[in-house]
Order: C-alpha cells, then structure tokens, then sequence
C-alpha cells in the first residue's frame, strides 16, 4: 500500500534553547541565517527555502540543560553548501569566529563532504556539500 502522505523539502525547524538571543546571534552571524520575525518569545530565521525557530523550553525548563543526541529527538541538523570549496572557507571562517569544528569529512556512500560544529547549546550543525 502507498502511503497518501508525499512530503516535500522540510518547511520549518524548531530548535529548543537555552538563550534565544545567544542562539539567534549564531545562528545569523556564524550560520548566515536571517531573522524574518519574532514572536515573543520566539525568534524565527530564514535561508529562504526553510525556517527556523528558536524558543525556550514550553513548559518546564531545566536548569544547566545542554543538547544531548543520546535523547530521542533530534540528532543534529544539517544545511547544503555548494561545494567542498565552501565547506573550506566555512572552515576558516568558523577558525576567525572561535567556533570549534571538525575536519571536512568525505562520506563516499553518500557522495557528500560534511562539515560538523555545535551551536552554543551543543546541537550539531552540519554544512554539506556534494563531490565535485
């Protein structure tokens, strides 16, 4: 049986913070996102194909939380770069900023390079890029 639903490329994501500010200042200085509005207390960006929402926790806040992918929920997210070339200066530009990275790495089963660094909460940001 075919499922009736066909989703198309991801509309929104919603990421839970511990400081909106702190969260929409790297997510637009260091990711290249822009803020297209805030609903307190909220604040929501764009790339222009997806946006992305940064909140508090809803109900209960937890004091010291940081993001674990060993939870159930989101593991990391990932953005497209257009090719290894950006993926390098990405590199260089996160050395200027002090935002800690890993190496590029090449994930031939997939026929992608990654990018991989953290947000101030410790979720996992990734720039991927195809091969040349």
């Amino acid at each position: 049986m075919t499922s009736p639903i066909s989703p198309g490329a991801v509309h929104h994501l919603a990421l839970t913070v511990t400081d909106v500010e702190r969260a929409r200042a790297f997510y637009s200085d260091v990711v290249g996102l822009q803020v297209v509005a805030t609903v307190d207390p909220k604040v929501f960006l764009s790339n222009g194909t997806m946006l992305l929402a940064l909140g508090p926790a809803p109900d209960r806040p937890i004091t010291g939380d940081r993001f674990d992918e060993n939870r159930v929920g989101l593991d990391h997210t990932s953005f497209n770069a257009g090719s290894r070339a950006d993926l390098e200066r990405a590199a260089q530009f996160l050395d200027e900023k002090g935002v800690s990275h890993g190496d590029i790495k090449d994930l031939d089963g997939f026929k992608i390079s990654v990018l991989a660094f953290r947000d101030p909460d410790n979720i996992q940001v990734e720039l991927t890029a195809p091969y040349a």
